[in-house]
């Protein structure tokens, strides 16, 4: 994966959709990891979509259950290991 993506602020998916279809758009492969407030921003439709293309779009299921526990989860739900696993194959690492 070229770039990963972490979500950790309530803004952070604002900013992700036109990074993720700038990615779409120039064929780089991306990844995103939603944590903390950052999940909120998988309540967005259009990011949900831009997401679909994505190498891998994880969100820590703990803070899913905190924050949106009563919304279907539109991302694979996994764990801080999870994240870690992803910074390890990512290029770079972009926080938002």
């Amino acid at each position: 994966m070229d770039i990963l993506f972490h979500v950790s602020t309530a803004d952070g998916g604002r900013f992700l959709l036109p990074l993720a279809q700038s990615c779409q758009r120039v064929g780089c492969a991306f990844g995103a990891f939603f944590t903390h407030e950052g999940v909120l921003g998988l309540k967005d439709t259009a990011l949900q979509a831009a997401l679909e293309s994505a190498t891998q779009a994880v969100v820590c299921e703990e803070s899913w259950h905190r924050y949106c526990s009563d919304a279907v989860c539109p991302v694979e739900q996994g764990s801080q290991t999870a994240n870690s696993a992803m910074m390890g194959v990512a290029r770079r690492v972009v926080s938002l």
